[in-house]
């Protein structure tokens, strides 16, 4: 698994995030990906080798390892890891799509036509909206992988012995021997932890998020004069300038009973 690309491609999400999403994708990558490549690999490598059962029954120590390690926990963390920061390039990908747009709205109307978007990286509009809703599917993948890991196991410990019995083939109740288990046991509740502390943090931002935005609208319904343009005023502006093209390229006729132009307005819907 090459982490480095992952970190690349995550480390843009910094310059949309808030303060608790930098903190977020720091303890992230220090304290998990960073402890999971140096340290858990290591610990979890020799997991199956080193199952030992009190049996020479052929075939009976690979079915009680996979009767109770059903998936490994250092590929569990692997896949938690993945899912857990995918929805951060939910934010990266709607970004990209606003530069885009932006860039066509340029080639189209020229560069002295008022912006589309003030800011591409901006959380306003669909963009808010889209930061909110990876937070919220952070945090329900944080939550189901820590169910997974809790139901496979019984509890986020590691036993020293686990019995097999009534598994085929195994004859009567088998004895297994599970290594290093203190080890492993510490390297989990330590996972546990840092999923726990990202759990925090992301419930701060998404409280931080909605908290943000109640304010930010009683200010604009308390002082009138500080208000943005209207999105009909922005209208008129990027229309305005779409109706100067359009009469210097003489698409456009006068009315003679309004020596006015008219040009049907272009609908521009911010998202």
């Amino acid at each position: 698994m090459d982490w480095k690309t992952l970190q690349a491609l995550l480390s843009g999400v910094n310059k949309y995030s808030t303060a608790f999403g930098r903190i977020w994708l720091s303890v992230v990558f220090v304290f998990r990906v960073l402890v999971y490549v140096v340290a858990a690999e290591r610990v979890w490598g020799d997991e199956q080798k080193d199952f030992d059962c009190n049996t020479k029954q052929p075939g009976c120590t690979n079915v009680c390892y996979d009767y109770f390690f059903p998936i490994s926990n250092i590929r569990l963390w692997a896949l938690q890891l993945i899912f857990v920061t995918c929805p951060s390039l939910l934010v990266i990908l709607h970004v990209a799509y606003r530069q885009e747009r932006e860039r066509k709205h340029r080639l189209k109307h020229g560069d002295q036509c008022a912006k589309l978007y003030d800011n591409a990286g901006k959380k306003h509009g669909g963009l808010w909206w889209t930061y909110l809703l990876s937070l919220i599917f952070k945090l329900i993948i944080e939550f189901l992988f820590l169910y997974v890991l809790h139901t496979l196991w019984y509890g986020f410990g590691m036993p020293r012995l686990v019995q097999c019995a009534n598994v085929a083939p195994c004859p009567n109740i088998v004895d297994c021997y599970i290594a290093r288990p203190t080890e492993k046991k510490v390297f989990t509740y330590f996972m546990v932890g840092a999923s726990a502390v990202c759990i925090v943090l992301t419930v701060c931002e998404i409280c931080y998020l909605i908290f943000h935005r109640i304010l930010r609208c009683m200010s604009k319904n308390r002082s009138p004069g500080g208000r943005s343009p209207p999105s009909s005023a922005r209208r008129a502006s990027t229309c305005h300038c779409h109706h100067k093209l359009l009469v210097e390229a003489g698409e456009l006729g006068l009315d003679p009973a309004d020596d006015k132009p008219h040009a049907s307005a272009p609908s521009m819907t911010a998202i």
